[in-house]
């Protein structure tokens, strides 16, 4: 098992249950995996923010062709290994995520409350510290 952080192994941000079921190679080219190295970085951020709650990621890396196979953008930040959707069930809500880390000290690049079912997060290189939320309405501004 290879851990790119004290939490976080490669095998939990390159997972996909569609790459499997559909036989697509989800492993990451290296400037995909020092991204990946990056974002469980961060992750370690999230979680101290957290209280140290563990956190579950649903996806993380995602190969161009797992990208276009579940229908997202080209341009996602998951393809780049700079991404991460989860939740944190022992800490709270997904929007209690967000709301614990949009004034945080975490690195963020983008912080997502999507669908008000998990949160998504980023991490670039030079993080623009951006917080929204997706809906079925589309994208808006975090509401009270």
């Amino acid at each position: 098992m290879t851990y790119l952080s004290p939490h976080f192994t490669l095998d939990e941000l390159t997972l996909s249950q569609t790459a499997a079921r559909m036989g697509i190679d989800n492993t990451p080219t290296a400037a995909a995996l020092a991204a990946l190295q990056r974002t469980a970085l961060g992750l370690e951020a999230v979680r101290m923010r957290l209280g140290g709650a563990p956190i579950g990621v649903s996806s993380g890396y995602r190969c161009l062709t797992l990208n276009r196979a579940i229908g997202s953008k080209d341009g996602s930040q998951h393809v780049l290994g700079e991404a991460a959707d989860f939740t944190a069930p022992r800490f709270g809500s997904p929007r209690q995520i967000v709301d614990a880390l949009v004034d945080s000290d975490v690195p963020y690049d983008q912080l997502i409350l999507e669908f008000g079912r998990w949160v998504h997060i980023s991490f670039a290189t030079q993080p623009r510290r951006t917080a929204f939320a997706i809906d079925r309405n589309g994208v808006g501004p975090l509401t009270a």
